[in-house]
């Protein structure tokens, strides 16, 4: 499944929200070197209960708009519980 995202890194503490089909990721990492890429794969990962590897970026590895894919169903995101 592809999720849209945007990401907010340099964050004072990690936050995720759902605004419309988007979700929106506050990541305290900074955009250097890939680290807020890197985390937003963990953070991901943790929040729907997949491996890392599930988790991939498949389009806007350099902007804070991106694409993500998850090996999850719809239903799973239905279920998440974000405001």
């Amino acid at each position: 499944m592809h999720i849209e995202v945007r990401v907010i890194p340099n964050a004072r503490k990690r936050a995720i929200t759902r605004v419309g089909s988007q979700l929106k990721v506050k990541l305290i990492s900074q955009p250097h070197d890939g680290k807020a890429n890197e985390e937003l794969v963990e953070y991901l990962s943790g929040i729907f209960g997949v491996k890392r590897s599930a988790v991939r970026i498949v389009r806007g590895e350099k902007e804070r708009n991106k694409v993500v894919s998850i090996d999850i169903d719809e239903a799973a995101l239905e279920t998440l519980n974000v405001s």
